[in-house]
C-alpha cells in the first residue's frame, strides 16, 4: 500500500510546474495498478506497516480515485482561465492522499486522525474556487457540524484504549459494553458525516456555495466516510448497537420521507440534488444499522452507486451553470432544444438516480429492501412512499430543465464540449459495468 501512497506524494512536485493533464492522467495509471492489485475478498490483504485493505476498503479507494481523476476533468475552466491552478491539482492531490489513508487505515486513531485531516483541502475548494460570497458561511457550516461532532468520538477512543489496550481493527472485538454514552459519542461524528435526518443542514448549504469539484467530491466520497467509519466500529459496539440502533433507523427513514417532500420545493438544481444525497445516505445508514450481510453489502453497493450517479448529476448542473450562469430551475428551463445531445444524459443519470434497471442503484435498493424490511415490516410502507417520492422529485428536476420555453435572455450558448461527454460517459459507464460484477459483494 505505501507504494501507491509514494505514487502520488510524487505527484505533488508536478502540481506546482502546471502539469495539469499529466496529473490527471498519472492518476487514471495508479487507478488501474490499484484495481489489478487486489488479492483476498475475505481478509485484509496489502498489509504494510499500518495500512491495508479489505472488500470494503478496496471498493471505497478505487472510488476516492475514480472520482478525483473526474474532478480534474470537470474543472477544465480553472486551468483555461489560469485561475489559481497548481494550487487547485495540489489540493486535489492532498485530499487523494487523505482519502486513501482514511480507507486503508488498520488503526482506529490513524483512521480518526485522516478523517478529520480531509475537511482542510475539501474546505479550502470551498474557500477558494466557490461562487457566491456565501461560501465562506457554508465553510464554516461544514467545519464546525463535522468538529462539533468529532471531538467526542476521539475521547471514547482514547477511553476504549485505555479500557482495551489496543485500536487495531484486527484485535478489537465486541466487548459487551451496554454504555450508551459511549456509543452514542463512537458514532455521532458518522451520523453529522453522512449525514443524518436533523444534522443535515450543512449538506445543502455546503453543495450549492463548493466549485463542480468541490460537489463531486463531497457527494462522491466524503459522504462515504461516515458509511466507512460506521462499518469499521460497529465491531466494538454490537450489543450497543443491537439495542439502540432502531432510532437511528427510523429517524433516517422518516426524515428521508420528509426530504424527498423539501426535494418537490426545490427552484436551485444543485440544492435538489444535494438534498436527494440526503435521501439516499438515510437509506445507507438504515442498511448499515440492521446489522446483517444484506444491510452491510447493499450499503456499500448504494454508496458507490450514489457515488457515481450524485457525482454526474452535479456535473451536468455545473455544464449548464456554464452556460447560463445560473442554477435556478425557472431560468434554464427548455434544455432539450438548446443542448439536445447533452438531454440524454440528463435523462440517463436521472432515470439512474431513481434507481431505474440496469443501474447499480436499483440492486443496492433491492438489498436494503430486504435487509430493513426483515428487521421491521412496517419500514415497506416508509419505502414504498420514499421510492414513489424520489421518482417524483427526479421527474420534476428532468422535466422542469429539459421542457418548457426558452429563456428570454440566453442567447449565446453552445452545445457540449467532447471533454464533457467523456465526464459525463466516466460517471455513467460503470453503474452499468459494476451490477455484472454483482457475484463479487455475494461472496
Amino acid at each position: 500500500m505505501l507504494k501507491f501512497l509514494f505514487f502520488i506524494l510524487f505527484l505533488i512536485p508536478l502540481s506546482y510546474y502546471g502539469y495539469w493533464w499529466l496529473v490527471h492522467f498519472m492518476l487514471f495509471i495508479i487507478l488501474f495498478i490499484f484495481y489489478f492489485n487486489f488479492i483476498s475478498f475475505y481478509y485484509f490483504c496489502n498489509l504494510s506497516y499500518f495500512l491495508g485493505c479489505d472488500v470494503f476498503s478496496y471498493v471505497l479507494i478505487l472510488l476516492s480515485f475514480w472520482i478525483c481523476t473526474l474532478m480534474i476533468l470537470a474543472s477544465e475552466s480553472i486551468n483555461h482561465y489560469n485561475y489559481y491552478s497548481n494550487l487547485f491539482i495540489f489540493f486535489i492531490l492532498f485530499l487523494v492522499i487523505m482519502l486513501f489513508m482514511t480507507f486503508s487505515s488498520n488503526n482506529l486513531i490513524y483512521f480518526y486522525l485522516f478523517f478529520e485531516s480531509s475537511l482542510i483541502p475539501t474546505m479550502f475548494l470551498i474557500f477558494g474556487w466557490g461562487y457566491q460570497p456565501e461560501r465562506l458561511q457554508a465553510g464554516m457550516y461544514f467545519l464546525f457540524y463535522t468538529l462539533f461532532s468529532s471531538l467526542p468520538m476521539l475521547l471514547s477512543i482514547l477511553y476504549f484504549y485505555s479500557f482495551f489496550g489496543s485500536l487495531s481493527f484486527f484485535l478489537i472485538f465486541n466487548f459487551n459494553y451496554l454504555y450508551f454514552l459511549f456509543y452514542f459519542c463512537m458514532i455521532f461524528s458518522f451520523l453529522v458525516k453522512m449525514p443524518m435526518f436533523f444534522v443535515h443542514l450543512w449538506l445543502p448549504k455546503a453543495h450549492v456555495e463548493a466549485p463542480v469539484s468541490g460537489s463531486m467530491i463531497l457527494a462522491g466520497v466524503l459522504l462515504k466516510l461516515g458509511g466507512y467509519g460506521l462499518f469499521r466500529v460497529f465491531s466494538l459496539l454490537i450489543s450497543s448497537g443491537l439495542k439502540y440502533n432502531f432510532i437511528w433507523i427510523s429517524i433516517s427513514l422518516i426524515g428521508g420521507l420528509f426530504i424527498s417532500l423539501v426535494c418537490l420545493r426545490q427552484s436551485d438544481l444543485k440544492s435538489l440534488i444535494a438534498y436527494s444525497s440526503v435521501i439516499h445516505m438515510g437509506l445507507v445508514l438504515g442498511g448499515l444499522m440492521s446489522f446483517n450481510y444484506w444491510g452491510f453489502m447493499g450499503s456499500l453497493i448504494l454508496m458507490v452507486a450514489h457515488g457515481l450517479c450524485s457525482s454526474g448529476l452535479f456535473c451536468l448542473a455545473n455544464i449548464v451553470y456554464e452556460r447560463f450562469s445560473s442554477r435556478s430551475l425557472y431560468m434554464i428551463k427548455g434544455l432539450i432544444n438548446f443542448m439536445p445531445s447533452m438531454s440524454l444524459w440528463w435523462f440517463l443519470l436521472s432515470s439512474y438516480n431513481m434507481a431505474a434497471p440496469p443501474s447499480l442503484n436499483l440492486m443496492g435498493e433491492i438489498m436494503l429492501f430486504n435487509s430493513l424490511v426483515s428487521l421491521f415490516s412496517i419500514n415497506t410502507y416508509i419505502f414504498m412512499f420514499m421510492a414513489f417520492f424520489s421518482a417524483a422529485y427526479t421527474l420534476y428536476m428532468y422535466s422542469y430543465s429539459q421542457h418548457g420555453k426558452l429563456f428570454s435572455g440566453s442567447f449565446s450558448f453552445c452545445n457540449g464540449y467532447m471533454r464533457e461527454y467523456m465526464l459525463l460517459f466516466l460517471h455513467w459507464f460503470p453503474l452499468n459495468l459494476l451490477i455484472l460484477m454483482s457475484s463479487i459483494y455475494f461472496i
